[in-house]
């Protein structure tokens, strides 16, 4: 009884078809929108079917297979122009009188210079220890520990006049 079970056994594996992992067909289907799908057991009878070889390349196999066919470049003809083009530029609301750098730099030397704005001489001085407002004008008052005092007056778009 053993011995039927096992020559059943042999007679199934061997008349089994065995699948190559190298190369195998796949059913490519179609429906009327256009949707594809890929199945090893056949398309529904509404959908177009077309066979496919699909080969499975190991790795190491020699030489490298390509993916994609790799589209022909077209050369374009490019053109230098010696003057950088300046499409946009941020305004600051003080007229741009400085420059990013030209005001960090400011900044870092506690300096107040015409053109920055009244936050920008917030950021060099600290805040003011006096703050006075006429006819819209504003004035920022600092006095440091020697007892000197220093005066910036802004205009109206709140900028440092001089």
């Amino acid at each position: 009884m053993r011995g039927l079970h096992i020559a059943a056994l042999c007679a199934a594996a061997l008349l089994h078809p065995i699948q190559d992992s190298s190369a195998t067909s796949v059913f490519r289907c179609e429906d009327a929108n256009g949707q594809i799908t890929f199945t090893r057991h056949g398309c529904a009878p509404e959908q177009t079917q077309y066979r496919q070889e699909v080969r499975n390349h190991s790795p190491g196999s020699g030489k490298p297979i390509p993916l994609a066919v790799p589209r022909a470049r077209t050369a374009t003809p490019t053109t230098r122009s010696r003057a950088p083009v300046i499409v946009g530029e941020q305004d600051d609301g003080c007229g741009n009188l400085l420059s990013s750098s030209e005001k960090r730099q400011a900044i870092i030397r506690r300096e107040v210079r015409s053109g920055m704005s009244s936050a920008d001489a917030e950021s060099s001085l600290g805040k003011p220890d006096r703050i006075t407002r006429q006819n819209g004008r504003q004035r920022y008052h600092y006095r440091d520990k020697r007892g000197d005092n220093q005066l910036i007056s802004f205009d109206e778009a709140g900028c440092v006049k001089k």
